[in-house]
């Protein structure tokens, strides 16, 4: 490839150095005759140097589009890829809002009735209904001539009860007979007269048991492990309550509600509910300044001879139960009700 651009090249240059010395001719008079055959190509020259390192030349001209090649033929099918893991469920979109009600259609005009269809065929007997309602008793028919005694038949059912007939008259008693079933229950009976009034009856007695007392100046601040002897008395009609033992005894058996207000001063309060020598219930209050208020009640079954009262628990530390003119500790009892 080099050498042909080599012999073209010098055969261009050969032909420039023709045409020159044919025009010097023409000047100088000299007649020149055709050109000789051309010479032996020379040998090839020294490579010239390598371009690569030279300057980047302009951009060319784009080339003209060439023509679409012929379709490949197809691939083979490539084997079937893995299943993909399943996504994550996506955020629940917004209901939408509901669209407005649209008008109502105009009505339709009234389609033509149709023809009348075959008739059926006849339906299969039904089932026999129901047994219809006794007819009432017809009247009575004339009495016929006394038929032969026939075979005694067997006992049949017993049939319904008749309506009750008119009272006969009052035969005489006879002999008990025996005790027969229970029978129906009668309808009732018309109200009778309403009777004369009786005598009037004696008021029942009602039980009564009730007291509420409380203390005194000479009275406060009393002994531990004791009963506390109140001495105010507030309510005592029946004198259950005994203000020199401090106790009360149960006169009527059944349930009592006892109760007790407690005015606490410069020591502190322990007291316990006692019955028949048994502590029920303890109030306990700490006295901090100035005067404290403390209560307690509950509800006790009580036999007759049955013994309650109050007493200070814990030593003489703890009965700072207070009263004077301006402050009451009380005690308190009655009977709910009778057993």
């Amino acid at each position: 490839m080099l050498f042909a651009k080599s012999f073209v090249i010098l055969l261009l240059v050969d032909m420039s150095h023709a045409a020159e010395k044919e025009d010097s001719g023409k000047k100088d008079g000299c007649v020149y005759g055709h050109p000789g055959i051309p010479g032996t190509p020379g040998y090839n020259g020294v490579p010239g140097r390598d371009g690569r390192d030279g300057a980047k030349g302009d951009k060319g001209d784009p080339g003209y589009l060439g023509t679409c090649g012929a379709a490949g033929k197809e691939g083979p099918k490539g084997n079937k890829g893995e299943l993909g893991a399943p996504g994550t469920d996506g955020i629940k979109g917004r209901r939408g809002d509901s669209g407005e009600r649209g008008p109502p259609g105009k009505m339709g005009p009234q389609g033509f009735p149709g023809p009348h269809g075959l008739k059926g065929e006849k339906g299969e007997v039904g089932l026999p209904g129901p047994q219809g309602i006794k007819g009432d008793e017809g009247p009575q028919g004339p009495e016929g001539p006394q038929g032969i005694i026939g075979y005694q038949g067997e006992k049949g059912f017993p049939g319904a009860m008749g309506s009750p007939g008119r009272p006969g008259p009052k035969g005489d008693i006879g002999p008990p007979g025996h005790r027969g079933t229970i029978g129906y229950r009668g309808d009732k009976g018309t109200k009778g007269e309403t009777g004369e009034k009786g005598s009037k009856g004696d008021m029942p007695e009602i039980p009564k048991s009730a007291f509420s007392v409380g203390l005194t100046v000479q009275t406060k601040l009393p002994a531990s492990n004791a009963p506390i002897r109140f001495d105010k008395i507030i309510y005592n009609r029946q004198n259950h309550y005994n203000p020199q033992s401090g106790r009360f005894t149960c006169a009527v058996t059944g349930a009592y509600y006892f109760t007790y207000h407690i005015t606490v001063f410069s020591r502190n309060v322990r007291v316990a509910l006692m019955k028949n020598g048994q502590s029920m219930i303890y109030t306990m209050d700490n006295y901090q300044n100035s005067e404290d208020q403390a209560a307690g009640g509950t509800v006790l079954h009580l036999e007759v001879g049955d013994k309650v009262w109050l007493q200070v628990s814990g030593g003489q530390l703890f009965n700072g139960l207070y009263a004077d003119d301006d402050d009451d500790t009380t005690f308190s009892g009655f009977l709910l009700f009778a057993e």
